[in-house]
């Protein structure tokens, strides 16, 4: 049991991307199940995570705890997992695994998630919870039409208590008539609000002088403000990314807001209008964990066949809906016809990127995620870069993005695999892209990028290369690199050849293809890689290689 110390919504933020529970649930249950959850388990678990790369860490300073970060957070508290008295999945966390649609599952998880429960009791220091966080959170969304962050994170999470309702939405109208009579000092704005807004949930704290933050011995009060502040914005990011995962929402990137899908009102208003707001089984473990696991509750739209065939009848009007078949078949007929519609608009979404049709939007998304303008820029770096490389051409180009029903990206590239894959018929290339920079770049990029290109050469059996695209290049990743090109390492397939290069620089390629005189080929590509090869052989040092690998990526297309 977990005790709950805060005066704002507590929501789980471990991990991050929700999606990639389901790679290290599927891990911890054929591995452990029916074993002990302890120290031993726990470590034995991180050391498999680590090799299957689920992870981007290493969890090196204690196995044990990362562990628990992993699995005791987000898969327990969603009733996925049951730690006690030994490993095991629940109903629901073995359908996540097994099940096609991944959406359905992640929702009614989240409905159920409420605070306080026998898993997340609230101290005496803690404000008085009495909500189910995600189903509010979706109610508040509904009741604006569209949610920005700012919002969520200074208002939302003040709902604690479902009952409090309409004094958040009354919080937010004021804040957005304020806002008008603020128009071209937003910042400065905001930034007062919070002050605010802060002082008064953490008025308690103040005035007793329990200012003090975890590991500092600054009490000061500009200091705890900053750091609740700082937390509000983890949760607020948690609260979207958790809410995105269930396929109901849009996540305007550029515009930092949340709304409901048009398509999906219909459905978010059948859960809003039949579940029970009041937290349950606040005493009683057994019921909780039962509660929580059953994969059937709470009831959806999709589970009432006249409207789950309305439903159908509405978006795919074309289909013949057998009468014979069951609720089930409904369901699956339902789901195919979703991912037939989805397929076909990334198919002309490709046909528009490779007319070079959407350059400008590529290049223009490209500089935003430069400028820092975006609401998740990872996310938005990895689905450009494969707009980028599909408009390129000359190879079938694939990601390991996961898109929403109507082809907008979801989440970035899960599990042991490269984030772009470029098959180029006689040779491939992996693409590799990450917002990290510093050590920190090198120490959690280093490593795995070499082993997917390793990965890669080992199943396609052919030659291939690696492209490593972040807006700035660390020198350690540019002396790793380097090395590799001469290294005969045998655990990665012989010697790699993989090219970092600064996102400005990866534009100029974009820019000299859609400005030569004639279509790109893959021998072209091929032609950058093998001279990456030559000029590691017979420059000094890693700092006059790169020097000249990015003077021949902006030429590359030069005869």
């Amino acid at each position: 049991m977990a005790r709950i110390d805060s005066k704002v919504i507590f929501v789980t933020t471990s991990p991050r991307t929700p999606a990639k529970m389901i790679p290290e649930i599927r891990l911890l249950n054929t591995y452990f199940s029916g074993q002990k959850w302890n120290t031993k388990t726990q470590r034995a678990f991180m050391e498999l995570l680590r090799e299957e790369n689920f992870f981007n860490g290493q969890g090196a300073n204690d196995p044990a705890f990362s562990a628990r970060d992993r699995i005791n957070r987000a898969p327990k508290s969603l009733g996925f997992v049951i730690l006690s008295p030994t490993i095991q999945l629940t109903p629901a966390g073995k359908e996540l695994i097994n099940l096609r649609r991944k959406e359905e599952i992640f929702l009614r998880q989240l409905l159920k998630f409420q605070i306080p429960s026998p898993y997340h009791k609230p101290t005496d220091n803690s404000t008085d919870f009495w909500i189910k966080p995600y189903l509010e959170l979706f109610r508040l969304i509904r009741h604006f039409g569209s949610l920005k962050f700012d919002e969520l994170m200074i208002f939302g999470l003040q709902l604690v208590n479902y009952r409090q309702f309409d004094t958040i939405v009354d919080k937010i109208d004021l804040f957005r008539i304020a806002k008008t009579q603020n128009e071209g000092n937003y910042k400065k704005f905001r930034a007062e609000y919070l002050k605010r807004e802060l002082g008064e949930i953490y008025s308690a704290d103040i005035n007793s002088g329990n200012t003090r933050t975890r590991e500092t011995n600054d009490a000061s009060v500009t200091k705890f403000l900053r750091t609740k502040a700082s937390n509000m914005r983890v949760y607020a990011d948690a609260c979207f990314r958790y809410l995105r995962v269930t396929g109901l929402v849009n996540i305007s990137h550029l515009g930092k807001s949340i709304s409901i899908v048009p398509e999906k009102i219909q459905d978010v208003d059948f859960f809003l209008q039949n579940s029970d707001r009041e937290p349950c089984f606040i005493d009683s473990e057994r019921q909780y964990v039962a509660y929580l696991g059953n994969p059937q509750i709470p009831t959806l739209l999709t589970d009432n066949r006249e409207l789950l065939e309305q439903k159908i009848r509405t978006e795919f009007p074309q289909l013949q809906i057998p009468e014979t078949a069951i609720l089930q078949e409904l369901k699956n007929i339902f789901a195919d016809e979703l991912e037939n519609r989805k397929e076909q608009i990334l198919k002309d979404q490709i046909a528009a990127i490779k007319d070079y049709r959407l350059f400008e939007e590529i290049k223009s998304t490209f500089e935003q995620i430069l400028d820092n303008s975006l609401y998740d820029t990872p996310l938005m770096l990895e689905w450009n870069t494969w707009r980028a490389m599909t408009m390129l051409d000359g190879g079938n180009i694939q990601t390991n993005l996961k898109f929403d029903d109507f082809g907008k990206p979801m989440s970035t590239a899960q599990g042991n695999m490269a984030d772009i894959v470029c098959d180029y018929g006689d040779f491939g290339l992996t693409v590799e892209v990450t917002m990290q920079s510093g050590q920190r770049q090198y120490e959690t990029e280093g490593e795995p990028v070499t082993r997917h290109l390793a990965k890669y050469k080992k199943e396609t059996e052919k030659s291939a290369y690696c492209l490593f695209i972040a807006p700035n290049i660390n020198d350690a990743c540019k002396a790793h690199f380097y090395a590799l090109h001469k290294m005969n390492i045998q655990y990665y397939g012989g010697t790699s050849t993989i090219v970092p290069l600064p996102l400005s620089v990866f534009i100029k390629i974009v820019e000299a293809s859609y400005n030569a005189n004639y279509i790109p080929e893959p021998r072209h590509i091929q032609r950058f890689f093998e001279r990456s090869n030559e000029l590691a052989h017979t420059t000094d040092n890693e700092v006059d290689w790169y020097n000249e690998i990015t003077q021949e990526a902006i030429n590359w297309l030069t005869e």
